[in-house]
């Protein structure tokens, strides 16, 4: 299954709680209301920073471990939710780059 440019940036408005039109709809079901004053930069700058606070939590957890002071499970579980993290950025930077393409392509 594939999702295309529209599909996405549909989902993305519902999720912000906006329609194509302007007009108010309702958010998927347990997915909370997104703060519309930033948009998406607002959204790619969160993502980013929980990426990089994750990287730096498996880094330090490493470290922990290396001098003996850590835990062995607790290493894993960062490296894990740093890796989750990357691979969210990843795949939005793909799916932003991927829109953008679609967009350049349009004809005029």
């Amino acid at each position: 299954m594939s999702i295309g440019a529209l599909d996405a940036a549909n989902a993305y408005g519902r999720a912000a709680g906006v329609t194509p039109f302007g007009t108010a709809a309702p958010p998927f079901a347990g997915v909370e209301q997104a703060d519309t004053g930033g948009g998406f930069g607002a959204l790619v700058s969160q993502l980013v920073g929980d990426a990089g606070t994750g990287l730096r939590a498996a880094e330090t957890a490493s470290a922990k471990q290396i001098a003996g002071k850590g835990d062995l499970i607790d290493v894993v579980t960062a490296i894990g939710a740093a890796e989750s993290a990357l691979d969210t950025m990843v795949a939005v930077r793909d799916r932003v780059v991927g829109a953008y393409s679609d967009i350049m392509r349009m004809q005029i």
